[in-house]
């Protein structure tokens, strides 16, 4: 049996996530990863794994079937998204909903002879994908998103990304009346900082001024600027100790009605770690490019023009035997 044979982009907490999730798959194997830093810096706890340099990715356009693009939102998969897109079957997990499609377009210009799944992390992800299902059962009805109690990687990473910041996590925390509200059915009208908070804890270097990265981080669009932010520095040592765990959740609701009936659908995620599970969905859609890309559907694709069966390695008869 053929494996697929995956490539790694990015050798932090979604990259490291998504290798465990490789190795958990028996009809995929991983053959490295690509880092910026020096490759000679880091610690190989897997000598049959190769680090190298993100430089010497193109070298291997004929041994990696998909790459895996574990790369943050803010800055690193505006530009590694097209790139590699225009050489290898990719997926990421690009979350930043404002810009999609903005970063959809310009993978897709990319992507003239490969398939590159974006945006497939949980959310966006299969959160949206129940967004669908669940508009599209109740026509009728509100939808809601909720996020946390956990850690963002995304708004995290854009965090530590400011100047003065040497290291920082950002907690996302539902407004708990906001989700009861929502499951009695009362169908309220939420304004975005009614739904959710964000709180950031940051290590800042020295000398860094504090109230300007206080500021830098409550005005960023997209990431805090419509959301109750706070922001509390703290040292390294309390870092170390308190907040080095990534679990993170949250959940998808949608309340409507059938006739004069009030229905009410839930999906939730409780997540132990966040970067683990990312790493499990963008592993999982690793094997729908690679057959998609079989099949000439090349192009930038997302979890709306993904088959649920492309996802297993199951075959179309025993996942209707197994499963439906």
């Amino acid at each position: 049996m053929h494996k697929i044979r995956i490539g790694i982009v990015g050798y932090g907490n979604v990259g490291k996530g998504a290798a465990l999730a490789v190795g958990a798959n028996p009809d995929m194997e991983l053959k490295a990863f690509f880092t910026r830093r020096d490759p000679d810096s880091i610690q190989n706890p897997d000598s049959s794994i190769s680090i190298l340099s993100i430089d010497s990715a193109a070298d291997m356009i004929n041994e990696i079937d998909v790459m895996l693009l574990c790369g943050g939102s803010a800055t690193d998969l505006p530009e590694q998204g097209p790139y590699f897109a225009s050489m290898f079957n990719t997926v990421d997990s690009y979350d930043n909903h404002a810009k999609i499609p903005e970063y959809m377009a310009a993978v897709d210009a990319a992507a003239k002879k490969t398939t590159a799944v974006i945006s497939a992390g949980w959310d966006p992800g299969p959160f949206s994908m129940i967004r669908a299902l669940s508009e599209s059962v109740l026509p009728d009805g509100d939808s809601y998103t909720f996020y946390g109690k956990g850690v963002s990687q995304g708004h995290s990473d854009a965090v530590r990304r400011i100047k003065g910041v040497k290291n920082a996590v950002q907690y996302t925390i539902p407004v708990e009346s906001a989700v009861e509200a929502v499951r009695a059915g009362k169908r309220p009208v939420l304004e975005t900082r009614e739904k959710m908070k964000r709180d950031c804890y940051v290590v800042t270097e020295k000398d860094a001024d504090e109230a300007a990265i206080e500021k830098a981080i409550k005005d960023m669009p997209h990431y805090f600027a419509d959301y109750d932010t706070s922001v509390s520095f703290i040292d390294a040592d309390e870092f170390l100790e308190k907040h080095t765990e990534m679990p993170h959740g949250g959940m998808v609701l949608r309340s409507g009605k059938t006739g004069e009936i009030t229905q009410t659908m839930e999906f939730s995620l409780k997540l132990g770690s966040n970067p683990e599970f990312t790493g499990s969905i963008i592993a999982a859609y690793a094997r729908a490019a690679y057959h998609m890309a079989h099949e000439g559907l090349y192009g930038a694709k997302t979890v709306f023009d993904v088959p649920l069966s492309y996802l297993s390695e199951k075959d179309r008869h025993t996942l209707i035997k197994e499963l439906l």
